[in-house]
């Protein structure tokens, strides 16, 4: 028990180093926040505003930072011992870590490129990972979703749904449900704009539409 609790807080600590903001200062890419739309710490905006180097070892070192803790505790940390509750916290924690850090204010970022870091750190058991990439790109190029921030609302979901039906491993369901409920609660609270939902099939120029005002 005690190894898995020092497990959630390596964990969180690891998701708690915002290396876009680390990467940004040691490029001398100026405040990337400031620059930015929607303000949020992570890949997207790192490639956006700080250039391809910044973005390339933010991206390298947020899928590390959920990686590592979540392969240790697989590997070396009695990981099947473990109540599947307090494993689900180890694979979320990098994660929540990410959104919530504790050396920011709390006030990080949604955690897409970390998600993916704690899932490949399952391995060899990847089917959550295949799974989310398997939405990811199904909603990005055949089901075309757009903006950014309802794709990836879709692609948790229904992830989530999947994983729920098709996936015997408890630790890494509510570990991905865990994940899942804290990516949709800092994308909602971010300041990120919120355009109208458009839907393509196969790039099909008759589109769903949908108006979402912000109150």
């Amino acid at each position: 028990m005690f190894q898995t609790v020092l497990f959630v807080c390596v964990g969180y600590l690891s998701g708690s180093v915002l290396y876009a903001l680390i990467f940004a200062g040691i490029l001398k890419k100026g405040d990337i926040l400031a620059q930015s739309s929607d303000h949020n710490p992570g890949t997207a905006n790192a490639f956006m505003y700080g250039g391809f180097w910044c973005g390339l070892f933010t991206l390298l070192f947020d899928l590390l930072k959920g990686f590592i803790p979540v392969y240790l505790f697989m590997h070396y940390g009695n990981a099947a011992k473990a109540a599947p509750f307090m494993a689900a916290l180890v694979i979320a924690a990098p994660v929540i870590g990410h959104a919530f850090p504790v050396f920011y204010g709390f006030r990080g970022g949604k955690g897409i490129a970390v998600t993916f870091g704690c899932l490949a750190g399952l391995i060899p058991a990847l089917e959550a990972f295949w799974v989310l990439v398997f939405f990811f790109i199904g909603f990005s190029t055949v089901l075309q979703i757009s903006p950014h921030f309802y794709r990836t609302i879709f692609s948790y979901v229904f992830s989530f749904v999947i994983m729920f039906r098709e996936i015997r491993n408890p630790a890494a369901v509510w570990g991905f449900f865990l994940i899942t409920a804290v990516v949709l609660v800092r994308m909602f609270i971010s300041k990120e704009e919120r355009k109208c939902l458009e839907v393509k099939l196969l790039g099909c120029s008759h589109t769903l539409m949908w108006n979402r005002r912000r109150t």
